[in-house]
């Protein structure tokens, strides 16, 4: 990085949330990139007119976000981190741990979302990416046999990540993926599903994207969640959290 970047003093009683605003608004502006080495503490606390220490919890906010690297050594130092999706994809989902919503809600963007998602995975639909959407259904198959079913819905959450992935865009996947994770506190909280009703609609939609039928794939997905909706909703499936309460 050529020049150190324009940082301004620090306000004293803000300086904490002002040396994290500045520096993110240099990466938004790209002044600040990828594998950039900021300056030392003794010299960002000069630049900001505050203590080391002040920049030191700073720094270490930052990295907890993802945004900073910081390494130990002769070498080492503050550095702008490389764009990691996992960690999007967790602040994200905890954003959406701390908003309130329904299972309307809830099944209202998946249909948005998982009908996109759909479309362009079957345009885009590579033979390994099919292949690992293939492997998910037999797990899924498999542990429905063994009647395992904590593990049978974690791995048809992850289908939905897989699919999201054969779309080939990096933004879905991450989005998908907080969507996902958020999924996860719902079903263990109503009950996973005791049946294989899922694994035959997932056989169905494997057999459309294979074809690169859009419309039938989606109509599939669609027609999935509105009755994965409809038994969150009414306890009526086997092993349903809400139907053994209602029954009490």
């Amino acid at each position: 990085m050529s020049g150190d970047p324009p940082f301004r003093p620090a306000r004293p009683r803000r300086a904490f949330d002002e040396i994290i605003a500045q520096i993110r608004e240099l990466l938004q502006r790209g002044t600040l990139k990828p594998g950039d080495k900021l300056p030392s503490e003794r010299e960002l606390a000069e630049q900001f007119a505050v203590s080391r220490n002040t920049v030191r919890e700073a720094l270490r906010m930052l990295e907890i976000s993802g945004l900073i690297t910081l390494k130990k050594g002769s070498s080492g130092g503050a550095f702008i981190a490389r764009a990691d999706p996992a960690v999007v994809a967790r602040s994200l989902s905890d954003t959406l741990h701390l908003t309130d919503f329904s299972l309307a809600d809830v099944t209202e963007v998946r249909l948005w979302i998982e009908a996109v998602v759909v479309r362009v995975a079957c345009e885009r639909m590579t033979d390994d990416r099919l292949a690992a959407l293939e492997d998910n259904v037999r797990q899924a198959a498999a542990l429905t046999d063994a009647r395992d079913w904590d593990r049978k819905a974690l791995v048809h959450i992850e289908f939905h990540n897989l699919l999201a992935d054969a779309t080939g865009n990096p933004l879905m996947s991450i989005v998908m993926r907080s969507l996902m994770d958020m999924l996860k506190d719902v079903v263990l909280a109503v009950g996973p599903s005791r049946n294989d009703y899922l694994v035959k609609s997932r056989e169905r939609l494997l057999d459309r994207l294979r074809e690169r039928d859009a419309d039938g794939a989606v109509a599939e997905m669609e027609s999935y969640l509105k009755r994965l909706h409809e038994m969150w909703l009414t306890g009526a499936y086997p092993g349903s959290r809400s139907g053994e309460a209602a029954t009490r």
